[in-house]
């Protein structure tokens, strides 16, 4: 992602990789169908934005953690 720049610190990395992974693994342990589909992909997003470092939403509001990544 050279043409953005992180706007989320190591912290809230972990975070997000943590709570979507968590999230994902839960949907299809205990939803079926399309609901567990749903809830997998969009949590699987969430810590997506996690890996890269990068959150548009985040960009679009203009959060962003100022501690050094």
């Amino acid at each position: 992602m050279a043409f953005f720049r992180k706007n989320i610190g190591r912290g809230q990395q972990a975070v997000r990789i943590g709570i979507g992974v968590g999230v994902a693994l839960l949907a299809y342990g205990f939803l079926n169908g399309w609901l567990a589909l749903l809830v997998g992909v969009s949590s699987l997003s969430f810590a997506l934005t996690g890996i890269v470092g990068y959150c548009p939403a985040c960009a679009v509001a203009g959060v962003h953690d100022r501690s050094k990544p």
